[in-house]
């Protein structure tokens, strides 16, 4: 029977999931709210505000020794290096898909994530499929066929989005660090890129900030905290529940931006998409359910996290 500590620790966890994944579920919104701004600029504040906030809450919570040896050994180096590429395409990809009318197709990639960690496991870590692993992941593939047929053209903006993301968890779990320090030395490795932009769109006279009303500066200023925030709590979210409970929950945020996509912002939602989802969505309720069995199989540690 569970302890009074246990279940206050699941709970928490629960509270901080949904936060974390509802907010990136309503992220569109933001998106939307500072459309008037090129979505490359959005992306720069986006960098420059997370690494300022970043860097107070490292120094707050006294991390800025595991941080700084982060900066020590060669490989995480490189490693970070590449994951910096990859979060910075993630971002970019999805601000630009908001922004033009795509967050249909991009809510797609985040539904095909999971199921491209599979094969990424498969592939680099040698973990072996199960047989119902092996079916979602063909299922997920006829989904992306009965797409590309229909669209004549692969779905890129799902695909990059997915694989990108895929191989950003892949290599991250190769760095020793927690989620906030990681993040931090990826925005401070992306913030001379997007500073030295910023500086060449001002002298340029096409940069935005600054150069129009009070509120939208505001907006773009609060990207740091609409960026970090969610990272922080699903971070702490991680640390209280079990991977499947965690894998339930990560469907919120793609699922909030489809409806937000069809229901808000009026994007078509047309039979041969019904169709793809629909064998997409059977395809992660059967990865669910083989996780689910999985974790059941394996004894709970003291922590259950």
């Amino acid at each position: 029977m569970p302890s009074m500590n246990d279940t206050k620790q699941k709970r928490a966890g629960v509270a901080y999931g949904l936060a974390a994944f509802l907010s990136w579920g309503v992220l569109p919104l933001y998106f939307k709210a500072v459309d008037s701004v090129p979505p490359l600029e959005v992306l720069a504040h986006r960098v420059v505000w997370s690494l300022a906030f970043l860097l107070v809450l490292t120094m707050a919570r006294g991390g800025w020794t595991g941080f700084v040896a982060l900066f020590r050994s060669r490989r995480t180096q490189l490693t970070l290096m590449t994951t910096t590429v990859l979060i910075a395409t993630n971002w970019g990809i999805f601000i630009w898909a908001v922004v033009n009318g795509q967050l249909v197709e991009a809510s797609l990639g985040y539904f095909i994530t999971p199921l491209i960690n599979v094969v990424l496991g498969f592939l680099f870590l040698r973990e072996r499929l199960r047989p119902l692993q092996l079916v979602a992941v063909a299922l997920a593939a006829c989904g992306i066929i009965w797409m590309t047929a229909n669209l004549g053209h692969p779905p890129m903006i799902s695909m990059t989005l997915a694989v990108s993301f895929g191989f950003y968890g892949l290599l991250r779990k190769q760095v020793p660090a927690s989620g906030i320090q990681g993040l931090t030395a990826e925005t401070l490795m992306l913030s001379p890129v997007a500073i030295g932009w910023m500086v060449w769109r001002y002298r340029q006279g096409e940069l935005v900030f600054m150069q129009g009303p009070a509120e939208r500066d505001l907006l773009l200023l609060a990207a740091g905290v609409i960026t970090a925030l969610p990272l922080i709590w699903f971070a702490e979210s991680a640390r209280r529940l079990r991977l499947a409970t965690m894998g339930f929950l990560q469907y919120l945020a793609p699922s909030g931006q489809l409806l937000l996509a069809v229901a808000f912002f009026g994007e078509p939602f047309t039979r041969n998409h019904a169709v793809s989802f629909g064998l997409i969505w059977i395809a992660l309720a059967l990865y669910t359910a083989d996780t689910a069995r999985g974790m059941r199989r394996v004894p709970a540690g003291p922590t259950d996290a």
